[in-house]
């Protein structure tokens, strides 16, 4: 069957070399390149593992972290204010 197929300039020339060296119209080694992509199975990747590290001991009790942070930075800009005067 014909069809037209656009081709990277590097890897046309990289077909047509090859097809010189082996003697074979560049048909068969296109094909054959195809043939062998298209049955390669990808290859499994490896699962993502984010690394945790251990934070020692805290006396914060996490479940009001956000409120924590907001009294800190409440703290914190009181500070700056008070040093304007």
């Amino acid at each position: 069957m014909r069809t037209t197929v656009d081709l990277d300039p590097h890897l046309l020339k990289r077909l047509r070399a090859e097809a010189h060296r082996r003697g074979v119209p560049f048909k068969d080694v296109l094909t054959a390149a195809l043939r062998r992509g298209l049955e390669q199975r990808p290859a499994a990747s490896a699962r993502y593992r984010c690394p945790t590290f251990a934070m020692g001991r805290t006396d914060l009790s996490l479940d009001k972290a956000l409120a924590i942070a907001a009294s800190f930075e409440d703290e914190e800009i009181a500070r700056k204010l008070a040093l304007r005067k």
